[in-house]
């Protein structure tokens, strides 16, 4: 079982009207690993994501957990297998009527029915690993810089200690050093439950610092994957123009000029 990978995309597609936005998605992730899939806004990596969660259902296509067919799960198999999953959402997306333990805690409390005690110590003991004090889980999120938003989305993604952990644009609109300090997190934390993780990122710093493997997708489609120490020498041009920023390549930006 062990050399099953613990997610496999296969032939995923999914369109909205007559855009295509994944055309046949190809990926697999060994459990315990971590993939970081890069490339342009609007090349459909947020949509992976969703119908990874099942939020949205591909028209065509595969998506394995553990072995597991779980396109068109439903009711309580959808259920048991969200429990797997744990999400640290771009923009940290807080609940600002909530206090900061309260967001750690709500899928505790309200998707596991764990009584508000015992939640809230595990929710200390989270905003402790990511390196908040106790006294922090008693504010409200528009009293945190932007940096402790990021560290408490963290502290919720792990939880419940997910097998699988979903990180969308962890660093965005973070200065480089708390980009950082989010990225050293994410390894610690990652390590310590020995998750499976997919992560999204434009920020190739990021990408470097909690990826064990690669890929990038183009117009719907992985077009190289591989380790990331061999990213800077992957022999494919779009993968080079996007990790240097490069206006000029074959990745054409529609840009109106007056």
């Amino acid at each position: 079982m062990n050399d099953v990978p613990k997610i496999r995309l296969q032939g995923v597609q999914k369109r909205f009207g007559p855009k295509v936005v994944l055309d046949g998605v190809d990926l697999e992730i060994p459990r315990g690993k971590s993939l970081v899939v890069i490339g342009g806004s609007g090349t459909g990596k947020s949509v992976m994501i969703k119908c990874v969660l099942g939020l949205m259902r591909p028209e065509k296509g595969s998506i394995q957990i553990d072995g597991e067919e779980t396109v068109g799960l439903r009711g309580d198999a959808r259920d048991r297998l969200m429990r797997k999953f744990g999400m640290l959402f771009q923009g940290a997306a807080l609940f600002d009527s909530l206090r900061v333990w309260e967001n750690v805690a709500f899928g505790l409390i309200q998707g596991r029915g764990m009584g508000r005690v015992q939640a809230k110590k595990l929710a200390q003991e989270k905003l402790g690993q990511v390196g908040l004090g106790a006294e922090v889980g008693e504010l409200f999120p528009a009293e945190l810089s932007g940096g402790m938003q990021k560290r408490v989305a963290l502290a919720r993604a792990i939880a419940a200690e997910p097998e699988i952990i979903f990180f969308d644009e962890p660093t965005t609109g973070l200065d480089p050093i708390m980009a950082d300090v989010i990225n050293d997190l994410i390894v610690h934390c990652v390590e310590q439950l020995g998750a499976t993780t997919l992560s999204i990122t434009h920020d190739m710093a990021s990408a470097r610092k909690i990826a064990d493997r690669v890929a990038m997708i183009h117009k719907g489609k992985i077009i190289w994957t591989g380790p990331v120490e061999e990213v800077d020498r992957s022999g494919n041009p779009f993968v080079d123009q996007f990790i240097h920023g490069r206006a000029e390549g074959p990745i054409h930006m529609e840009v109106r000029r007056p």
